[in-house]
């Protein structure tokens, strides 16, 4: 059984989960919802160092990582502020993840970091823009050379 097929669409429901879970954060803190900013149901003060800047993460990455748009860079960002929240927040209570609650923080930044180095998949508006646009590219040296040959 040749199981390399179902990579792509694999990757791609982890990347939906994982974009969406992420997502849920942000609107948490942004709007209330969902027991709102650290469970208080308030929202985050706007401008505020890093409780907002880390809901506009939330929200904006999460949302283009769910859609597989700009996923890349989504991811990337996404990344990295989830490293520097778990440096900051978490690592001075202690050293171990489980004894710190950085569980989530470190999760989450190699989860966007796999993300990033992978790609969105197969079920992505990234790929779906690249089929559709990357047709009607012109084709390169090599291709033009090779129309019509048989490999």
């Amino acid at each position: 059984m040749n199981l390399d097929r179902y990579g792509g669409p694999t990757l791609s429901l982890f990347r939906i989960v994982a974009g969406l879970m992420f997502l849920q954060h942000g609107v948490a803190k942004m709007f209330g919802l969902f027991g709102g900013a650290g469970g208080t149901g308030e929202t985050v003060e706007f401008g505020a160092w890093p409780g907002f800047w880390s809901a506009l993460v939330e929200l904006g990455c999460g949302s283009l990582i769910a859609l597989g748009l700009f996923t890349r860079v989504a991811a990337f960002l996404a990344s990295g502020a989830m490293a520097y929240a778990y440096f900051t927040v978490h690592q001075p209570q202690g050293l171990v993840p489980f004894e710190n609650h950085g569980e989530l923080a470190a999760m989450y930044s190699w989860s966007f970091l796999l993300i990033c180095i992978l790609g969105p998949g197969t079920w992505a508006l990234d790929t779906l823009i690249r089929r559709r646009y990357g047709a009607n590219a012109e084709p390169s040296a090599d291709q033009r050379e090779n129309v019509g040959r048989r490999v």
